[in-house]
C-alpha cells in the first residue's frame, strides 16, 4: 500500500530514519519548553520571568544560528548532529539532578534554558541542510511538511507527556525523561550513513569565511530576504499568545496546569491536521495567499481567546490557530529552501532560523513588557493588531518568486589555462569580461546584468562593476574581484545551472562570432627581501 501523498517521503528509509531521529529531539525540546515555563510560574509571579523563559530558549538560536550554519557547512554533519544531541542530552541530566536537590531558582532555570537553546541552535541548521539531500526536489514540500509535523506531533505529545508527570511525580521527571529521548535520537543519528559529498579537490572553507559568505549570499538574494522579513515579523506577532499561554491558561475560567499542556496539545493537532492537507491545498493557493491568510487567522484567533475566556471557546480556537500558525511558517521555510543552493545551504537555513528565533525571542521580551505594564490580554491584542499592520505593510513581498530557482551543479567546460605560478592565497584576483551589444538593447542588457551582479556576489564575489566604453557604443566592460585564486575556484565550482541560463541570457546580447573576452588578473605583491 502506498502512503497518502503528504507522507509519501517517509517510504524512503533514509529520511524515515532521519524523520524519526527529529521527532524524538523535538519531544525533548517541548517537554522542556513545557516544564521549564510552568516551573516558572511557582519559582516567580513575575510575568516578566515567565515570558523570558520563551526568550532563554530561543536567543540562543539567534546569536549562534550564523557560527552553526557555517560549521555546518564544513564539517561531518552526521557527527555534528550526533553532538548537538549529546549536549541536550547532558543539559537535561543538569537540570534533573538541581531539580531533584530542591537547588533549582528562577535564575538558574533560565540559565539552563538558555543552554538548552544552545543544542537547539547547532542542531537545527544541519538536519535543515541535510533534508532536501534525503528526497527528491518534487517530495522537498511535502518533506517540510512532514518535519512540521514532527514538531507538532511532539508539541501534542510533549505537552501532555510533560503535563502527566508534572502533576503526579515533578518537574524533574520531565527532565530525566529527556534525556532518554535525547540518548535516542543520538542513537539514531549514529545509524544514519549520509551520501558522501561531491568530491572537491579544493581544501575546505575557513570558518570566518564561510560566515561571511552566509551573509553575502543572504544581502544578495532578493527571495531569501523576502523570506527572512516575513518570518520575523511573523514570529515577532505570533510568539505573544505561546510565550503567555501559561498565564493565559490560568485566567481561563476553570484553568490550570492541565490547561495549558491540553491548550498546547490543540495547536499541535491543528497543525498536524493542517499539514496532511497540504498537497491538494498547494495546488490551489499561493505561498503569499498562504502567508497573507494564515497572518491574519492567526491574529483574529488569538484576539478571541483572550477577549472571551472560556474553555470551550479556546480549545477549538488553538486548533485554528495551529492550522493557520503552519501554514505560514511552512510556506516560508520552503520559500527559503527553495532560494538555496546546496554549498550554502545550512547557512542560509541559519540566518533563516535566526530570523525566526530573533523575531521570538524579541516578540516574548516585547509582549512580556507589555503584560507587565497592563495585562496579558492587552499584549495579545497588541500583538494581533501588529500581525494585521504587517500584511498591509508587507503585501507587496512576494516568497512566492517567478518559478524555482535550479541550482543543480553544472559543469563550467575547459578553462584557459594558467601560465602563471599561483598559490592558493594569492590575490584578489580580478576578472574582466568584455561584451559588444546592440546600443538600442542597452537597457534590456543592463537589467540582466544587474541579476548577474547579485549571481555573482551570492557565489562569493568581493565586488562588480560594469562600465562602457566611451569611444565604442555598446562596448560593456563587466569586472568582479574575488578574494583569493582559491575563493575564486571555489566561486567557478559552485557553477549552476541557474547560472549557466543566466550566461545564456548575457550571451544572447553580444555580438559578434568570438564569445565575450574574459581575462584574470592577480594582483602583484610587494617584492620579496633584498628585491629592488
Amino acid at each position: 500500500m502506498r502512503l497518502p501523498a503528504a507522507l509519501t517521503p517517509l517510504e524512503g528509509p533514509v529520511f524515515r530514519g532521519l524523520w524519526f531521529a527529529w521527532l524524538a529531539a523535538n519531544l525533548t525540546m517541548w517537554m522542556n519548553d513545557v516544564a521549564a515555563a510552568w516551573l516558572m510560574t511557582t519559582l516567580t509571579t513575575s510575568p516578566v520571568m515567565v515570558a523570558m523563559v520563551q526568550t532563554a530558549s530561543t536567543l540562543p538560536v539567534f546569536l549562534l544560528g550564523l557560527p552553526s550554519g557555517a560549521m555546518a557547512d564544513i564539517v561531518d554533519r552526521r557527527r555534528y548532529y550526533a553532538a548537538t544531541q549529546l549536549w541536550v542530552s547532558v543539559n537535561a541530566l543538569l537540570l534533573a539532578a538541581l531539580s531533584l536537590a530542591g537547588q533549582l531558582t528562577a535564575e538558574l532555570l533560565l540559565l539552563l534554558t538558555f543552554s538548552n537553546g544552545i543544542g537547539l541552535a547547532l542542531r537545527w541548521p544541519v538536519f535543515a541542510a541535510i533534508v532536501p539531500q534525503t528526497v527528491t526536489r518534487d517530495l522537498l514540500p511535502q518533506a517540510l511538511a512532514l518535519n512540521g509535523i514532527a514538531m507538532n506531533l511532539s508539541r501534542v505529545v510533549g505537552p501532555v507527556l510533560a503535563g502527566v508527570l508534572i502533576s503526579t511525580v515533578s518537574p524533574a521527571a520531565v527532565f530525566v525523561l529527556n534525556a532518554l529521548l535525547a540518548g535516542v535520537a543520538f542513537t539514531l543519528v549514529l545509524r544514519w550513513r549520509g551520501e558522501p559529498a561531491r568530491a572537491s579537490a579544493l581544501p575546505g572553507e575557513r570558518f570566518v569565511g564561510a560566515m561571511r559568505a552566509g551573509l553575502n549570499f543572504a544581502w544578495q538574494s532578493p527571495r531569501l530576504k523576502a523570506a527572512l522579513l516575513r518570518i520575523f515579523l511573523f514570529f515577532l506577532q505570533s510568539t505573544a499568545l505561546v510565550a503567555l499561554l501559561p498565564l493565559v491558561a490560568l485566567r481561563l475560567h476553570g484553568g490550570g496546569p492541565a490547561t495549558f499542556t491540553v491548550m498546547l496539545s490543540c495547536l499541535g493537532a491543528g497543525a498536524i491536521t493542517a499539514a496532511l492537507y497540504f498537497p491538494r491545498w498547494r495546488a490551489r493557493y499561493s505561498r503569499d495567499q498562504f502567508v497573507t491568510i494564515g497572518t491574519l487567522v492567526h491574529a483574529a484567533l488569538s484576539t478571541l481567546i483572550v477577549a472571551v475566556p472560556q474553555i470551550w471557546v479556546a480549545l477549538p480556537a488553538m486548533v485554528f490557530l495551529g492550522m493557520a500558525w503552519i501554514s505560514v511558517a511552512n510556506s516560508l521555510v520552503i520559500a527559503a529552501q527553495t532560494a538555496l543552493p546546496d554549498w550554502i545551504r545550512a547557512r542560509g537555513m541559519s540566518i533563516y532560523q535566526m530570523a525566526l528565533m530573533g523575531g521570538a525571542a524579541a516578540g516574548s521580551l516585547l509582549w512580556g513588557q507589555v503584560a507587565g505594564l497592563a495585562s496579558v490580554r492587552t499584549a495579545v491584542v497588541a500583538a494581533a493588531v501588529f500581525g494585521v499592520g504587517v500584511v498591509l505593510a508587507t503585501r507587496r513581498i512576494s516568497v512566492e518568486g517567478r518559478g524555482e530557482i535550479d541550482f543543480s551543479p553544472v559543469p563550467l567546460g575547459q578553462l584557459p589555462p594558467v601560465a602563471i605560478d599561483i598559490a592558493p592565497d594569492d590575490g584578489p584576483v580580478m576578472v574582466t569580461v568584455e561584451y559588444l551589444i546592440d546600443p538600442a538593447r542597452a537597457a534590456a542588457f543592463t537589467e540582466v546584468m544587474q541579476r548577474t551582479r547579485r549571481a555573482r556576489l551570492r557565489q562569493g564575489a568581493l565586488s562588480w562593476g560594469l562600465f562602457r566604453d566611451t569611444a565604442q557604443p555598446g562596448r560593456y566592460v563587466e569586472y568582479f574581484v574575488d578574494e583569493n585564486w582559491l575563493e575564486h575556484q571555489r566561486r567557478l565550482e559552485r557553477f549552476s545551472a541557474f547560472d549557466a541560463e543566466l550566461r545564456a541570457r548575457r550571451l544572447a546580447f553580444h555580438l559578434g562570432p568570438e564569445p565575450p573576452l574574459t581575462r584574470r588578473y592577480v594582483a602583484e605583491g610587494p617584492p620579496p627581501e633584498g628585491r629592488g
